[in-house]
């Protein structure tokens, strides 16, 4: 079994830079030339004596990216121990930097742009590896694959975070390169999986019996991106802000305390040793979360409530069959929890979202369920006749939560608990042992399987989702001590060990504050539900807020993060774009259009200015008073001007843009030139304003989506 090296030198010679492990003296070196970025592998003896600048010690290698002018090798130079799982080390990424193959004379502000994005989304994202185990596959998953495979060759492609910019590993080890035509398996070490979402652990006791809880989430690096430019799914089936969440119980699990760099035990694997003779036991339990499986967008037009666009169901259906074919395959049955409501602006994506469902299932029989509260309380569509095919193990639950758990009433969000009763006996969850005998690469020995997932969503994918996943996740807990003998039958954890409860309310908020950041750029609402169990007038205080700050993130600073996702992804390559040189980031809107909200802005400061200034004694009113008019008036017109033309003032994404916001710009510079009496002369007539360089960015990212 080939595992990633825990140690890496990195050396910087003026034509190379040369990694090789201090601890396997014997390995090839890994060469990377300057300023091509081709990659060879090298006898680590016969570079010994090289002349080199400088030499530094480094936790991994994330990757290489090309940018516009230049490759850069992305290295971690500071990883913090986070605590161990199952005997294995897991490291947080602290700190990375990116070594340029070429050393640039002068300044490109579209080189500086990108380097900056790359920068700012290692740094906010929060990313883990191990050098010893697979954090991107859950335990069931794990206990299914060959362990004599290099860990890299392992890894759930949909987790594997840094894929893309490993592909210059990945295909020398494949196919070779210069001069080493061949396969290249001595890069194996090389190559380090990275995951990113949250990773909690936690060696703590139940009712005094040591266990370790860990809870982990996994970002997919398929359709990645922000909350209002990424929604439903893309050709290839993938959805938007799609989540796997595994919560893990391990009993006698070994070298819990952090140790050293290496622990107590093997250098190259960074596993501790032994667990007293006692059988070691993993219990894990798996959800899902993504976004409605269908073509629909939200589209910013800097209005509270953007402007829903659903495609015809008929054109997402092939979409929708990759999706769940890949859910049904790796998962098994597939319980679809729906949490949208039923009314106003969210009901069009329900109902595409159940017209999916019903165009997939075999002979779809519905069901409904009404209450005091709503007519609709639950709805439940399942194949009505002989399964026929994989879609007829899908089971679709609409629960309207915000009706049922109006007016703080968060108790009721049990209900669907209660519906799923039966479904969640039937799936069970993950169990196996480890016996002490047990070397690093021996597999677990399987007692019981998860034979179904439950897939979550609301709109976002992230309050509702969080406190829903967090009940089931706390009723499998409470059915996992049970078995194991560490609680009585129709007892619960909450009620048996307060402090233990405490830790988990929080490790459960935590995980949703993480997810909502990488996809909201905020915590998490609803987050006093999770911490306290119940819904509280500071937390409804605290989302208020939380609300506020989404509306100002997501439609005037979202823009760069999207292209950040996109550009760390591979999404966007920059040495295959064709757009000419100081245009990707320029704006391109009229500078009038441009120039209105600062007009606004300063025709507010004259009027606080006029509001406390002092008139001198003896001084005629009348001036003062029509010139706090003016500005009035002119701070109306603007502000009145930004709100109908909302399309133009959102920070839309540039290296990608999206087709409905070019439709969308499109028809509001006509609008703006055909309406407005004031500016659309003006723009008209602007060398910039309808000319054709301003649409070359947006026509040509229409291209690469289309």
């Amino acid at each position: 079994m080939t595992l990633p090296f825990r140690d890496i030198n990195v050396q910087a010679a003026s034509d190379c830079y040369i990694f090789t492990s201090p601890s396997s003296p014997n390995a090839p070196a890994l060469t990377i030339d300057r300023p091509t970025g081709d990659i060879r592998l090298s006898d680590a003896a016969l570079l010994a004596g090289r002349r080199v600048s400088r030499v530094s010690s480094i936790a991994g290698i994330l990757g290489v990216i090309q940018l516009r002018l230049d490759k850069y090798v992305i290295i971690i130079t500071k990883a913090q121990p986070i605590g161990r799982l199952k005997g294995h080390m897991v490291y947080k990424v602290i700190s990375t930097d990116l070594l340029p193959c070429r050393e640039r004379q002068i300044h490109d502000p579209d080189e500086d742009k990108f380097l900056a994005l790359v920068k700012g989304f290692i740094k906010s994202g929060p990313m883990y590896f191990s050098y010893s185990v697979d954090l991107t596959n859950s335990f069931q998953r794990q206990s299914q694959h060959d362990p004599s495979l290099p860990l890299w060759q392992r890894t759930d492609d949909r987790f594997f975070w840094n894929r893309f910019v490993q592909s210059d590993f990945i295909n020398f080890r494949t196919q070779g390169g210069k001069g080493q035509p061949a396969p290249q398996p001595g890069i194996d070490p090389y190559i380090l999986p990275v995951i990113f979402g949250t990773f909690e652990i936690h060696p703590t006791t139940f009712k005094s019996t040591p266990l370790t809880i860990a809870l982990i989430s996994r970002r997919s690096r398929h359709r990645g991106g922000t909350r209002y430019f990424t929604r439903g799914l893309d050709e290839e089936g993938h959805a938007a802000n799609y989540n796997e969440t595994e919560q893990v119980v391990i009993l006698n699990d070994r070298g819990t305390p952090m140790g050293g760099f290496a622990g107590s035990g093997d250098m190259q694997s960074g596993k501790l040793g032994g667990s007293d003779g006692k059988e070691l036991q993993v219990l894990s339990y798996v959800q899902t979360r993504g976004s409605v499986p269908a073509y629909w967008a939200e589209i910013n037009n800097i209005k509270y409530t953007p402007k829903i666009q659903i495609k015809s169901v008929e054109a997402a259906l092939p979409a929708a069959k990759l999706h769940f074919d890949e859910q049904i395959r790796i998962y098994g049955d597939n319980y679809l929890v729906n949490l949208v409501n039923q009314k106003g602006r969210e009901m069009r994506v329900k109902q595409a979202y159940e017209q999916v469902v019903e165009a997939l299932v075999t002979s779809p029989k519905e069901g409904r369920q009404a209450d005091q509260l709503t007519d609709e309380k639950f709805h439940t569509i399942e194949q009505g006749g002989p399964k026929r095919s994989d879609f007829d193990r899908l089971h679709y639950i609409y629960f309207d939560y915000h009706a049922e758990t109006k007016g703080m009433q968060m108790h009721r969000a049990q209900l669907l608990i209660d519906k799923m009763h039966e479904a969640l006996l039937k799936q069970q969850y993950f169990r196996a042992v480890d016996m002490p005998a047990s070397h690093i690469d021996g597999r677990l020995e399987v007692r019981n399987l998860q034979t179904s997932v439950v897939r979550t969503n609301c709109m976002d994918c992230l309050d509702r989702t969080n406190v829903v996943q967090s009940m089931l996740a706390r009723w499998t807990l409470d059915r996992m001590f049970i078995d194991l003998g560490l609680m009585a039958r129709g007892t619960r954890f909450a009620d048996e060990d307060p402090a233990f409860e405490f830790m988990y309310r929080n490790m459960w908020a935590d995980n949703a504050d993480t997810v909502s950041n990488a996809y909201a750029g905020t915590g998490a609402m609803k987050t006093d539900v999770t911490r306290t169990g119940k819904r509280t007038k500071r937390g409804a205080l605290q989302d208020g807020n939380v609300a506020i700050t989404r509306y100002c993130r997501n439609n005037f600073l979202d823009g760069p993060r999207q292209d950040a996702f996109d550009l760390f992804l591979g999404a966007y390559q920059p040495a295959n774009s064709n757009i000419g040189a100081s245009l990707i980031f320029a704006d391109r809107r009229p500078v009038l259009i441009q120039a209105v909200p600062y007009v606004a802005a300063f025709s507010l400061f004259c009027v606080f200015v006029g509001l406390f200034t002092t008139r001198a004694p003896g001084s005629a009113v009348w001036p003062m008073r029509l010139f706090m008019l003016f500005w009035t008036f002119v701070a109306a017109f603007c502000l009145h001007f930004i709100i109908n033309n909302g399309m133009l003032y959102v920070n839309w994404p540039k290296l990608n843009p999206r087709p409905w916001a070019t439709e969308g710009y499109h028809d509001t510079i006509t609008k703006v030139v055909r309406k407005d009496k004031i500016l659309g002369p003006l723009v008209a007539r602007h060398e910039r304003g309808l000319s054709t360089a301003r649409y070359i960015n947006a026509e040509e990212g229409k291209k690469r989506i289309e």
